[in-house]
This record gives C-alpha cells, structure tokens and sequence, in this order.
C-alpha cells in the first residue's frame, strides 16, 4: 500500500491488546453505528490515543478499539458522520477507512479458546485430586476402603469426562455422521471405554478402576488441542474484509440537489458527487470537475493520476484536489471491489485444500487403530471366552495406541517455532503456515510498502535555495497532495519557514498557485508548468518566468530488504518482484536490491493470475504484500506475509504478520520453518516408534489400562521434549 501514513513511535505494549479489551470492542462493535479501518494503530498507545479524542467528540457515546482486528467501533448520534471521524482521527496522525458493518463478522473469535482452556484447567484440577486417590489404592488399601476410593474417584471422574471431553465427542459424533474415521473417534471410544470398565470394576468390588488413566488421557489430550488452537488465530475471510471497504453510502444527484443514500439504492446511470478527500463509491465516470485520484489501494501505483470529464474512476480510489460528478457504471457487488472480493474468495476457498501432515498421518491411523482393537477383543474373546478379560485388552489397546503423541506432534512443535518467530518479528497466524512455508522455492513480493517504506521522500533539498524553498514550503503545505505533504513535512524538519505568498489557490488535477513578492508561483505537475516530466517521480516549481525546476522524489526501500533479497538468492530460493507502480521505480528498485526478475503496471487480477501460473508449473511460492492490490495474490499464495500496518483486507489474507519493519529476518523464519517440518516428522516417526513398541505389549494383554495410559502419557511428554529443541 502506498498511501503515506504517520510513524507512530513503537511502545512496550505493542504485542496485542488485553483479552478484555478486544472482547469488550467486539461487543461494542455489534451495536455501533460506525466501524472505521485503523491501519497504523499498533500498541496500547494507539488505543488510549483514539478512544480519547473521540470521546471528546460532540454526539460520540463511545468508541472502543480493537487492536487485533485494527478497527475501532464508534457508537454516536445520527448527526455525526463517518467523515466527521475521519477527519478528526486525521488530526492526531491516524488515517482511518470506513468498514460496513453489515459485511463483518462479529463473532467472539476467542471465545473457542476460553472454553479449551477452561476444560483443561477442570480436566487437570479432577486428574491431580484422583490421582491422590489412586495413591492409596497402589499403596495397598483393601475391601471396603479401596471400594470407597473407586467411587469417590468415579464422582469426580465422570462429570470431569462428560464436562472436559465435549470437543472430542462433538468431533467424533460429526465425523461418524459424514461417514469417516476422524482421530477424534479413538480418542472418544478411549475415553468411553476406560470410564465405562472403570465403572464395571468398581460395581463389581474390583482390585483396579481406571478413572485416573481416562482422566489423564483427557488432560493430555485437551493440552494438545489447546496448543493447537493458540498456534492459530482466528480465520477471517479476507473476501469479507475486502468487499467491506466499500463506503456504504454515496451522495447521489437528483434534480441538482443532493442526496445521501445507500449504495444498494444506486442504479447505473446515477449521477454521483464525490468531494476531495472522499473513497469513489461506485465504479463509474467523470462527468464534471477535474481532480487528482489516488489509486495505490487497489494498484500500488505511488504517483496520483490526473482525473478530469471521461475519464474513468473504480470504487476504493481516493479523490485528491477537487470535486467530481461521477455517473454509475457499476455500484455495490458489480463494482471492481466486489469483483476483487470475488477472486480473493476464490484464492481463499482453494488454499483450505491443502493437507497437514497431521491429517495425511489421521487418514490412515485412525482406521488402523479401530481394526486394531476390535481384533484384539475377538481373537482373546475366541481364546478365552472372558469378556471382561477382552474388553480390557480391546479398551488398553485404544489408550495405548491413542493418538494422543500425534496430536501433540504438531502443535507442540508449532507453537515453540512461533514463539521463536515471534522473537524475530513474525506473527504466525495459521496452523499450517509453517508447513507450507518450509515447502517453499519461490518468493514473491510487492514493490510499494513491502520492498519499500510506502513514503515518498524529497530527493536534494540542499541544492535549492532557501528562498525557493521557502516558497515551496508555503504553496505544499496549502495542497492536499501525497507529494506536497511529503514535501512540506520535509521543509519543516530541516527548518525552512513558509514565504507570505499571497492569493495561494489549489487547482484541482494541477497543483497550487500564488503570488510572492509580485510574481506567479507554482507547484504541480509538469505539463501544467510546461515542462517535459522524466521517468522519476517528482514536483515540479515555478517562479515566474523562469524555467520550471525538479523535486524528485523516492521511495526508500524497507530496513533489511537487500539483505533478505540477497540471502533468499544465496539460498536457492527463485525471487520475483510484482508491482502496480509505473516502470521507472520498479526497475530502479529492483536494480538496487538485486532482483532479476520483475514486472510493472501489475493490475490485482494479474498479480494473482502470475501465482496461479507458478503455482500450476509446480512451485511453492511466498507472497509478500500489503496492499488491497495484492489481496488477491496473498489468498492465492501457498503461504503468504504482510506487515502489521497493512490494511484489514491484506492482513487477513496472509498467514504469517511482519511485526516490524524489518525484512531481514525473513530467510530465517525459512529456515526455522524448515528444522520445524523436520522436528514434526522426527515427532511422528517417535510417535510410531512407540506404538510398534507398546502395541505388542497390549495386543498379549500385559498393560492394564492403567498401564496403557502411563505409557501414552510418557510418549506424550517425549514429543513435546523434542518439540523445545527448536528454542
């Protein structure tokens, strides 16, 4: 994304908000009236910042901040406008995109982890107190005591199970439902059938109950689901994001008088007005007025484009300078944000195809341990006729061959890797990212905001004189342009005070005019000026007759960026640069970073067409991109980053989040992510190493359950070892 925002100096508190927090903004977020886009906002700071200048807005009840999404939801009276926020957020350096609230979802994304969590904390709380129980019983209690200690132990074993075990038997009851063996229905029929023997023994006065094995089972495999829930964040549709960035209302044209309506009630043909400052609603054509439109939403491009009658203009650009009558050619889900949410959808829906290990390995376990356990309960069944004897071996072949190991051997490793990653500046999202992304040959990444800072900065300042400077400081800082912003900002820094040019007026798609010390002055593009603009980016000043000078502007590439370029090459890795800005930058910057291969000019349809195309040649490619442009391609990606201040669309497409500015780090998470792929399969060979081992011992029924669950349990705690070797 190209658009230039504010730094925001860094703070202690930038890692996420507090849980209570983000809850109480999503609850805020269902009833508010406005939900607003905060791409810059990133620590605690950011919050208190905004939630307190809004609060000080006239008609404004509330406004609560949700760090993790980036939006901030702002409850107020029908007088106050998603303008009239925006505007003020401007004030204090936060430039901020009204969403539709209507096209989000405002579901409690963490909501599934309280409840883990809450059954593993009763689940461990019930193991720990059985277990003290089970102590007496090993140390040689007899009769009635021991009978007492079964059932005080299936009192608290049994709600436990009903309680703690949900996720398995609701997963395991929807895959006997499809007709499919998930690993969840050992886990199920473990639990059942050690409670189920347990309760047998313990009404039948019996020396052994295993309410302390069940119980345990349950423990570590709850811990298993919840590391694997904490190494993932909440899926979003990134297709949902993108399509609510269209602004829900447009001011519509009707007999020469003005109308605030919805979007939904424009109709092609409808005439439309959009002031400066303002995203274009609707897809369409410039009828009246001239302006300067920014694009670098949806195409990267860094310099604004002149936009006057006939030409043509698409829902998400920003109008710049000066107002424009629109007529609809296409508005709501015909628009080209729409279509765009449409390929994101499309890219999303094919992603979710891809198989973890960990599935690939339940595919073909979970029916082996099935036909595993229920010959071991027929064959001693043939032998003995002893149905106690049978279930008991059937029930410790289940425990023992519990996949409870696989179930740690991924996230265990995953989230030690994350947290290794997040240490470097990455924020891993997805559960699978890691895995894809040590697959992977191929890098991608975007040029504007990605490669480079996103702000365009004044080249040569010392070169002028500081009378012309002066003059240009006072025409800069009366224009709305990026450029001129940019410019003033600059001056200001290096001390340079505004001349008292008189008359200042902004031509809208030109520039700004005055008149200093009786001569014409001007700042704006080159062919208003009469002067032949070069391949470089730049403002052009004018000082009365004389000839028109240069302010070249550059992009700066981002901290780290040739050398995560440089170390991607000495790695093997195939690096491409896809862009929407013009030739001229992306051929310089590429040049400079060492990039062989790039393109220019790139529309959102073409950068994701280029990954399709690799993808179906056979490569593994990492996309890196920010903007709403590069959405499409993100989603599409076999994995994908974005930095932290990308807008919601963009962010919710990638699996991985660069935290700072940093891109160095990026060959090493390639690398972390290709010793974690490898600590998992270390994990899964472990895994089956154990059952070849143990599965023996309970098919000749010497392990109890009892047995069965202690010797789970040490496979469990061996994986999870090998799982920290990565820190």
């Amino acid at each position: 994304m190209s658009t230039a925002a504010p730094s925001i100096s860094a703070c202690p508190a930038c890692v996420a908000a507090p849980a209570a927090e983000a809850i109480a903004a999503r609850r805020a977020e269902k009833d508010a009236g406005l939900v607003l886009s905060l791409p810059t906002a990133h620590c605690a700071v950011c919050i208190s910042d905004v939630e307190r200048t809004l609060a000080a807005m006239p008609g404004v009840r509330s406004a609560r901040v949700n760090l993790t999404l980036k939006r901030v939801s702002v409850a107020a009276g029908p007088d106050v406008t998603a303008d009239d926020v925006i505007a003020r957020l401007k004030t204090i350096g936060y430039p901020a995109h009204e969403l539709d609230p209507g096209l989000l979802s405002v579901t409690e994304t963490d909501k599934r982890g309280r409840d883990l969590l809450m059954r593993l904390g009763v689940a461990g709380f019930a193991m720990m107190n059985i277990m003290l129980l089970s102590v007496a019983v090993w140390s040689g209690a007899e009769a009635a005591t021991r009978d007492l200690f079964h059932w005080i132990s299936a009192a608290i074993a049994l709600p436990t199970l009903a309680f703690a075990g949900q996720p398995f038997f609701a997963s395991a009851w929807t895959s006997l439902k499809a007709r499919r063996l998930g690993m969840d229905v050992p886990i199920s029929l473990a639990l059942i059938l050690a409670s189920a023997i347990s309760l047998y023994e313990t009404f039948e006065g019996g020396h052994h109950a295993y309410f302390d094995a069940a119980v345990s089972l349950c423990f570590f495999l709850l811990a298993g689901r919840y590391l694997d829930y904490r190494s993932r964040a909440a899926a979003r549709s990134a297709a949902e994001e993108l399509a609510a960035l269209e602004v829900p209302r447009a001011t519509k044209l009707l007999a020469g008088e003005e109308r605030i309506v919805p979007i939904a009630e424009l109709a092609v043909g409808d005439l439309v007005r959009v002031r400066p400052g303002a995203r274009m609603p609707v897809d369409g054509t410039v009828t009246e007025g001239t302006s300067e439109i920014d694009r670098s939403l949806l195409t990267g491009e860094t310099l604004p484009v002149w936009a006057g009658e006939g030409s043509t203009v698409s829902a998400g650009e920003v109008n710049l300078t000066g107002p424009l009558t629109v007529r609809v050619s296409a508005a709501g889900r015909d628009s080209s944000l729409h279509r765009m949410a449409d390929l994101v959808a499309v890219a999303e829906n094919a992603r979710t195809k891809y198989t973890s290990l960990a599935d690939r390995m339940a595919r073909a376990y979970s029916p082996s341990v099935h036909l595993l356990s229920l010959t071991a309960f027929a064959v001693w069944m043939y032998l003995t006729g002893d149905l106690r004897l049978s279930v008991n071996i059937a029930a410790a072949v289940l425990i023992i061959t519990c996949p409870c190991a696989l179930a740690l051997a991924v996230p265990a490793v995953v989230t030690s890797a994350s947290g290794k990653l997040f240490r470097k500046g990455f924020l891993i999202k997805d559960g699978t990212a890691l895995e894809r992304l040590a697959e992977v040959d191929t890098v991608v990444f975007d040029k504007t905001g990605t490669l480079t800072m996103g702000a365009p900065e004044p080249q040569d300042l010392s070169a002028r004189s500081r009378d012309d400077l002066a003059v240009v400081a006072a025409l800069a800082g009366a224009s709305a342009h990026p450029l001129s912003r940019a410019l003033a900002g600059a001056l200001d820094a290096a001390g340079i005070r505004p001349a008292a040019v008189t008359g200042l007026r902004e031509v809208p798609g030109w520039g700004v005019e005055g008149r200093w010390r009786g001569k014409p002055v001007r700042l704006g593009r080159a062919e208003w000026l009469g002067a032949v603009p070069g391949e470089r980016t730049a403002s052009w000043f004018a000082k009365g007759d004389a000839a028109p000078v240069e302010f070249a502007f550059a992009d700066s590439p981002r901290p780290g960026a040739e050398e995560a370029v440089q170390a991607l090459i000495a790695s093997g890795k195939r690096v491409i640069l896809l862009s929407g800005d013009a030739e001229a930058p992306v051929a310089t910057l590429a040049r400079t970073l060492g990039i062989p291969d790039w393109q220019s000019g790139m529309r959102p349809e073409e950068k994701a067409g280029r990954i399709a195309a690799l993808t179906e040649a056979g490569h593994r490619v990492l996309m890196v991109g920010d903007g709403l442009n590069d959405t499409a391609a993100l989603a599409g990606a076999h994995v994908s980053i974005s930095p932290a201040t990308a807008l919601d669309a963009a962010r919710t497409a990638s699996d991985i989040v660069l935290l700072g500015q940093d891109l160095a780090p990026l060959s090493d998470a390639l690398r972390i992510a290709t010793v974690a792929r490898r600590r998992i399969k270390q994990n899964f060979a472990l895994s089956l190493a154990y059952n070849v081992i143990a599965v023996p011992v309970a098919l000749v029924g010497l392990a109890t359950p009892l047995i069965a669950a202690l010797a789970m349990s040490a496979s469990s705690i061996t994986v999870s070892l090998n799982a920290l070797r990565l820190k």
